[in-house]
């Protein structure tokens, strides 16, 4: 019985430590948002290139897919006293099938400086995001995605990696994001 107690309340505080985690990550998220949001800086988007992953897609498929997502998108961005990046955007692109497809939400990229004066960073996050495209009647559908990105000074190369299953999905979405002010 004594052990049964003592497992009870090992779990117990376990579950309470995670539970205390999760309400310190989303305050943190809430701040962060509410900061990017107040920021002053405004970014543009601009998707470059969609890579439908070869080793989950029937040669077929790749041949009748686009994988040049003209389009563009705004944003909102700060970074914090770490030098992280985050970003509120919301980009309009032609998707796989040829169709508008929106895409906006809140961006978290942890970087890592490669030269003293921090103009070129490296980092990776992720995005929770709302899509919309044709096949869901543009309902808004939720998104959250890996993240990683290379900056010099104001410019950006970001991808996000959609994944999937056999002939849906694992799509590399890539796009510039230029610091405008």
């Amino acid at each position: 019985m004594k052990k049964i107690i003592i497992a009870f309340f090992c779990s117990f505080f376990v579950v309470s430590s995670a539970h205390a985690d999760m309400d310190s990550y989303f305050q943190q998220l809430k701040q962060d948002v509410k900061d990017t949001w107040e920021s002053d800086k405004y970014d543009a988007y601009i998707p470059v290139y969609t890579w439908h992953n070869r080793l989950f897609y029937d040669k077929e498929k790749i041949e009748d897919y686009n994988e040049e997502p003209w389009g563009f998108g705004i944003g909102k961005s700060h970074y914090d006293a770490a030098g992280n990046w985050h970003g509120l955007y919301a980009m309009g692109f032609k998707d796989s099938n040829f169709y508008l497809e929106t895409i906006f939400g809140y961006a978290y990229q942890k970087n890592w400086y490669v030269n003293c004066n921090r103009d070129f960073s490296v980092g990776v996050g992720y995005t929770l995001s709302l899509t919309q495209r044709h096949e869901y009647k543009y309902i808004p559908v939720p998104l959250p995605l890996p993240l990683a990105g290379i900056t010099y000074k104001r410019f950006s190369v970001q991808a996000a990696y959609v994944p999937g299953i056999k002939n849906n999905g694992n799509v590399l979405f890539t796009w510039l994001r230029i610091q405008l002010n």
